[in-house]
């Protein structure tokens, strides 16, 4: 019996043993833990915190990037530095207000509110410049952190901004390409587009300095592949710069936009162009049909006036677009009818959107339909009818290409769901007859300005009066202001570029003055970059006549 007691004590001592060792090793693992939750919790969450925002934006680290034609990054993924703070840890948040605005060029009312929370994260600045994180790190001070992560990163600036739009903190899309094709950039699909780096950069510069010379509101400038619908640039002024869109946002978002396909706007008399292309396709007039101008003609009662109140006497349909007659046109569209006339417009697609890969807009045209016959003979020369300007090259690039109504396009690869087949909106024999009639704008008209040496050019110029409503001035009828444009496509007989230019409110009496320049000389560097070469028999030029 001795021995047995004996035994069992040395098994309870044992058993005492294990247990005191479980204990200590649970006792090790808690006061670790308490001192990893407790004493540097709010370091931790801080920092996870952190690393939430990381993974919440982590999605544009795989996002797709978006190219130029030539291979020039629009839109790219970068590594950058950001700063955050646990405001619960900053000890002194008066001076660290202080000297993080003082290094980081913030606010410090703001930054102090921020930190004057007990909260575990605080979010400062994206895209740190070296010397500020070196200044962030010289300072140590408690609570204020730096970390790395992908961020989207725009290498072109102010090149392309509309274009692009940018994308927001929480890692979508806004505005532009990166709205448009945002599912496509989230799943890592890069984007390669139809424009022209070069073309693009010389764009803007030429509407730059057009809109500081002619003190302008706004001004855009497209250039188009009227064969295929390509974009080949999509320019504006004023622009913005989408790595600090948060800075261009505090005078509101109107500058995010791209006015190409999301403002309308009336055209004035480059409408003229398509007033006659139904006629003519409808053969109820002709390039040599005449008709007597008095200077003005009434329809309704309402009285309509050329330019300057000219009259220009016995013309051709030809000398109506030449000197752009707004009687002439009128009496065109009154030759075609008013059912048909509307019908045209429609087959131009100015009811519908274009289709554009970009976010558009586009007008109903409630007004025009209501049918009254003032509105016909307005809409004939391009006033009470609303379009965008994407809008307007797709119908000029219907008259060049020879008919068709073409989807204009920015990406090269598209969604499958955007293949249609193009619509016929006039005739070939009509195409050929209304290019050869607006290179005689440029040969012998108004458009004589934008002629250029070894190269046949078709266009036309549009001064529309805007709209006090378009002003937001709450009154009826039109104001003094004007957009002015020019649209031209060379070579005329065999179009390989489309250009527009559009300045909203210029100090010039006519585009002839503004846009028409800015054309040429955008015409000359688009020759010059694509290396056209100059035509073997190009149009002599002629004497035009007398304006008067």
């Amino acid at each position: 019996m001795i021995a047995k007691k004996a035994k069992n004590r040395s098994a309870d001592w044992r058993a005492y043993l294990v247990f005191f060792f479980l204990i200590a090793i649970c006792a090790g693992v808690l006061s670790r833990l308490f001192y990893l939750q407790i004493f540097l919790g709010e370091h931790y969450r801080a920092w996870a915190q952190g690393f939430s925002d990381y993974a919440r934006d982590s999605q544009t680290a795989d996002r797709g990037e978006i190219f130029f034609a030539g291979g020039q990054p629009l839109a790219i993924n970068q590594d950058f530095f950001y700063c955050f703070a646990a405001p619960i840890k900053i000890k002194d948040k008066e001076a660290a207000a202080r000297d993080i605005a003082r290094i980081l060029n913030l606010d410090e009312q703001d930054l102090f509110q921020k930190f004057n929370h007990d909260s575990m994260y605080a979010f400062i600045k994206n895209k740190l410049s070296d010397d500020e994180v070196a200044a962030i790190d010289g300072a140590q001070i408690d609570g204020i952190y730096v970390e790395k992560k992908k961020m989207r990163h725009y290498p072109q600036g102010t090149v392309g901004a509309q274009l692009a739009g940018f994308v927001d903190e929480d890692g979508n899309g806004q505005y532009g390409l990166e709205d448009y094709y945002n599912d496509e950039l989230s799943a890592g699909k890069s984007i390669f587009l139809n424009i022209d780096y070069n073309i693009q950069y010389r764009a803007e510069e030429m509407l730059s300095e057009a809109k500081e010379r002619l003190n302008a509101v706004s001004g855009e400038a497209i250039v188009a592949d009227p064969a295929t619908g390509a974009i080949l640039a999509m320019a504006k002024t004023p622009n913005f710069n989408p790595n600090e869109y948060k800075t261009f946002a505090k005078d509101g978002v109107d500058i995010f936009k791209n006015d190409s396909c999301q403002t309308l706007f009336e055209p004035g008399s480059v409408f003229k162009a398509v007033t006659m292309a139904s006629a003519l396709n409808e053969k109820k007039i002709t390039p040599e049909t005449e008709y007597v101008d008095t200077g003005m003609v009434k329809i309704g009662g309402w009285p309509i006036y050329n330019y300057g109140n000219r009259s220009y006497g016995r013309r051709t349909m030809t000398n109506v677009l030449e000197y752009s007659i707004n009687t002439g046109v009128v009496f065109a569209q009154s030759r075609l009818g008013n059912r048909l006339f509307a019908d045209y417009i429609e087959k131009f697609g100015i009811f519908e959107p274009t289709g554009i890969d970009l976010p558009e807009t586009f007008s109903s045209n409630a007004e025009f339909k209501k049918g009254y016959e003032i509105n016909y003979a307005t809409a004939a020369y391009g006033q009470g009818i609303w379009m965008t300007s994407i809008q307007l090259i797709r119908a000029y690039s219907a008259i060049a290409n020879g008919g068709l109504l073409l989807r204009p396009s920015i990406a090269k690869t598209e969604r499958k769901n955007t293949d249609e087949a193009p619509r016929r909106v006039i005739d070939q024999e009509t195409s050929k007859t209304v290019s050869m009639m607006l290179a005689s704008v440029v040969d012998n008209g108004f458009g004589k300005s934008a002629k250029i040496d070894g190269y046949s050019i078709a266009g036309k110029t549009g001064t529309a009066q805007m709209s006090w409503s378009t002003l937001n001035v709450d009154r009826r009828g039109y104001s003094d202001k004007t957009t002015q444009s020019f649209i031209g496509f060379f070579p005329s007989e065999n179009p390989k570029f489309l250009i527009l230019v559009k300045l909203v409110s210029p100090e010039a009496n006519t585009a002839e003055y503004s846009s028409l320049p800015v054309f040429k000389e955008l015409a000359q560097y688009v020759i010059y970059v694509s290396q056209l070469p100059p035509e073997e028999k190009a149009s002599e030029a002629t004497t035009a006549p007398s304006k008067n």
